[in-house]
């Protein structure tokens, strides 16, 4: 329990751009959307925000010149937050005083800008952003990578897949079971004018989607979008200027990826079982305690492990935990992305996640909104890569 930096800052705003497929909206463009927004949520302005920080997407020093902000701290990547990284950096950076008001933000593009039939290479390549630089931590949770790329699995699909089948066998978790996933997850989309896709589905169309990779069909996997969600991450004594809600954090948890996708000695399980553990020795709070969980659905079955790694269900026991999507509908005893998730709504990877949490615990979900919720589980990530957040309100 030392060393609790999560708790001298808060999330102050939110912001989150438009939201769509094939958009052809530019990278920068997206950025300055959600970043604008999220600092006006806080009640700042470009000139308070002295820190910035983000993953593999809009280079910051493009985002800060394009927003006029002279950041003394900037910071990204993969660490032992998985995906999260970078928010609970900024949270570390507040603490210890290196910021005050840290910009976080992520942005994806389907096809890394919009690319016209009729460009010609020259401009289309400049209008392509460099592939980031290898990240030395992301490389050491993927040392297995040149194992299972020998064997022709060459996508998160195929490794995720070989998680699942697994955990099908040792507890005879079900396709239907996923599928219960699935239909919520739309279900919960059609209540957010956000969502990529809207339209309810039933479990016929979600047994009939064609095949992806086994056990996977094409409704079990994400959704790729074009969009932007960023975050402000102040210090707690901000709270009361704020000009929302403030969302505190509780406890944070992450994990170094020990054993990779697909060695560790405990496999089916994934880091979010470190992560897990790592979060809840940060906290009294416990699962009973949650009113909503806002889960990593890169694929259905990472949701499962999500939910048996955080103690919301037994080991081997996600599959009749969403089985009839009941105990995770919106008047659940577990609402359950509630914005509809990356298998609906859209893959941000895991930062719509984040920001649904923030406005859950705000009371500003609409149609989609729970009763009361005071506190929330925030987890993204699959395989090596794992971070997770406990929120209150």
């Amino acid at each position: 329990m030392a060393d609790l930096f999560e708790r001298d800052a808060i999330i102050s705003g939110i912001g989150i751009s438009q939201i769509g497929r094939k958009t052809g909206i530019p990278g920068l463009e997206l950025t300055r959307s959600s970043c604008q927004e999220a600092i006006a949520d806080a009640g700042l302005t470009a000139a308070d925000i002295d820190g910035i920080a983000s993953m593999g997407d809009t280079p910051l020093h493009a985002a800060a010149t394009d927003l006029g902000i002279e950041p003394s701290y900037t910071g990204g990547g993969y660490s032992t937050g998985g995906l999260l990284s970078p928010v609970i950096a900024a949270f570390h950076a507040v603490s210890t005083g290196k910021a005050r008001h840290v910009l976080v933000y992520r942005t994806v593009q389907m096809m890394a800008g919009s690319i016209a039939p009729s460009d010609d290479a020259t401009a289309q390549a400049a209008r392509i952003e460099a592939p980031p630089e290898p990240d030395p931590q992301m490389e050491a949770m993927s040392r297995d990578m040149g194992q299972l790329l020998t064997f022709h699995a060459y996508s998160a699909a195929n490794w995720l897949a070989m998680h699942c089948r697994r955990h099908m066998h040792l507890y005879g978790t079900t396709k239907e079971q996923l599928g219960w996933l699935a239909i919520n997850s739309r279900r919960n989309a059609g209540l957010n004018p956000r969502a990529a896709y809207r339209d309810p589905i039933t479990m016929e169309d979600y047994l009939s989607a064609r095949p992806i990779s086994d056990p996977f069909g094409l409704l079990d996997c994400d959704v790729p979008i074009d969009g932007s969600i960023a975050v402000v991450i102040s210090h707690e004594s901000f709270a009361t200027d704020c000009r929302s809600t403030p969302v505190r954090v509780a406890a944070i948890g992450g994990a170094t990826g020990e054993g990779g996708w697909d060695q560790r000695v405990d496999y089916p399980k994934m880091a979010s079982a470190d992560a897990a553990a790592d979060l809840w020795n940060r906290t009294d709070l416990r699962p009973s305690d949650v009113d909503t969980a806002q889960l990593y659905d890169g694929f259905t079955y990472i949701t499962m492990a999500w939910l048996e790694a955080l103690g919301f269900c037994g080991e081997g026991e996600a599959g009749p935990f969403v089985e009839g999507a009941s105990r995770i509908a919106l008047d659940g005893e577990l609402p359950l992305n509630t914005y509809g998730g990356q298998l609906s709504a859209g893959r941000m990877h895991g930062y719509w996640i984040l920001h649904e949490a923030c406005v859950q615990l705000r009371r500003e979900g609409g149609e989609r909104q729970i009763e009361a919720p005071e506190v929330a589980l925030v987890a993204a990530g699959g395989g090596p890569f794992a971070g997770c957040m406990l929120l209150t309100r």
